[in-house]
């Protein structure tokens, strides 16, 4: 990597840290729409995962008593997880099938990230019935493990059954720390972390860790949640329309 995409992919994975860090979610949908300009997903993901693991770990201890157990593990967890293991076998599938399948599901992606991103930003509140609800998280499930993210899906939903924005954030870190466990263990196994280029994108996103959680921090104590939230949906939406744009271009 040369000194400009370097200092780009530093500035990614602060934001990244940073939005998470602020909110509980955002960090990996912006590596995975925004990094990937920059470097190979298949390089890039593999290294975010492990530090992500950490900021979730984080996120956890500092807001352990706010987490909403029940709803985790009666509503949110169970299509999740099913959507997850899919999306897993899936990305297999993808992989072997060469990077025309896997620009068109990166394509498909991008197209939902903006479609959820324009829902949110103009139908906040927006009440959801029990079979939408199971389909988003088990899509956001699907996607997570094809992309390393299924945020945007499923945050469209938990937003709703969690207001409040401490236990919102802290129940997403837990979810998001049992996802990211299950993808390292799958990136591990096809032997993603032998290369030097992934190793060399880890560091990099390392050093951004810190000072990126340091900011999302204080973000979350002082900016209105609302009005910072309002900024990262607009942020996905254009990071989600990059990746379409950009895929479609490597369909043609």
């Amino acid at each position: 990597m040369t000194g400009t995409v370097i200092a780009a992919v530093f500035a990614v994975a602060l934001l990244a840290f940073a939005t998470e860090g602020a909110i509980g979610f955002g960090g990996t949908v912006i590596v995975a729409c925004i990094g990937a300009q920059l470097v190979p997903l298949d390089v890039l993901l593999p290294a975010f995962v492990p530090v992500n693991l950490a900021l979730s770990a984080w996120l956890i201890a500092g807001g352990a008593n706010a987490i909403e157990w029940r709803i985790l593990g009666r509503q949110i967890g169970p299509p999740v997880a099913l959507g997850a293991a899919i999306g897993l076998v899936l990305f297999r599938v993808v992989e072997a099938a060469g990077p025309h399948a896997s620009a068109a599901l990166a394509l498909v992606f991008g197209g939902f990230v903006v479609m959820l991103a324009v829902m949110q930003l103009i139908a906040r509140g927006g009440h959801l019935r029990q079979g939408q609800r199971l389909a988003l998280l088990a899509a956001g499930g699907i996607a997570h493990g094809l992309f390393g993210t299924g945020g945007p899906m499923i945050v469209y939903v938990v937003h709703r059954q969690i207001p409040d924005a401490r236990a919102f954030r802290a129940t997403l870190a837990v979810l998001w720390l049992a996802l990211n466990a299950a993808l390292l263990v799958s990136f591990a196994s096809q032997g993603l972390y032998a290369g030097e280029p992934t190793f060399d994108a880890g560091v990099i996103l390392g050093l951004a860790f810190v000072p990126g959680l340091w900011i999302g921090e204080r973000i979350h104590r002082r900016l209105p949640p609302a009005k910072f939230e309002r900024a990262v949906w607009l942020l996905l939406l254009v990071a989600g329309a990059a990746l379409a744009v950009r895929s479609g271009i490597a369909l043609t």
